[in-house]
């Protein structure tokens, strides 16, 4: 059974569906749960007298994108722990993909858990990174992609 678990969270629908197959798994009281949420910087802009303006107005866009998944982030995690899962809550700042590998790697977790829609292009994936890098090549642990079962027809 695993002990360590990264679930990889950001409020969209396909996220929900890893927090429900953290669930699922049933881990129990002893498993530790990081619950990761990562926030993508926005793109900086510095292009002659507008640099300062673009400075502040990024700033001011990530405290924002860092308080909305904060939120997001207290919402997954309090649903964990209604199911009974000890959770430990992360927010990052960076590229996804890297920022869950670090992360997996610096908390030694042995599962990292993902949320995928079908309906989704991949190159719109979350969890597939700019740089064209895919999580599962990235990873030293197993990697659980969570979907959406199709509906019947």
């Amino acid at each position: 059974m695993y002990q360590n678990i990264l679930v990889a969270y950001n409020g969209t629908p396909e996220s929900e569906v890893a927090l429900q197959e953290c669930i699922r798994l049933a881990p129990g009281s002893v498993a530790q749960v990081h619950l990761l949420a990562v926030v993508s910087p926005p793109p900086y802009l510095l292009v002659g007298e507008f640099a300062a303006a673009a400075v502040l107005s990024v700033e001011e866009g990530l405290a924002e994108e860092k308080q909305l998944m904060q939120e997001r982030l207290n919402a997954g995690a309090a649903l964990l722990q209604a199911a009974g899962l000890a959770v430990i809550q992360h927010l990052e700042v960076g590229e996804p993909v890297s920022v869950i590998e670090e992360q997996a790697n610096q908390l030694k977790v042995q599962l990292v858990i993902v949320g995928h829609s079908r309906h989704k292009p991949i190159a719109l994936r979350w969890w597939r990174g700019n740089t064209d890098a895919l999580l599962v090549e990235k990873l030293r642990c197993s990697l659980l992609v969570a979907s959406d079962p199709e509906p019947a027809k």
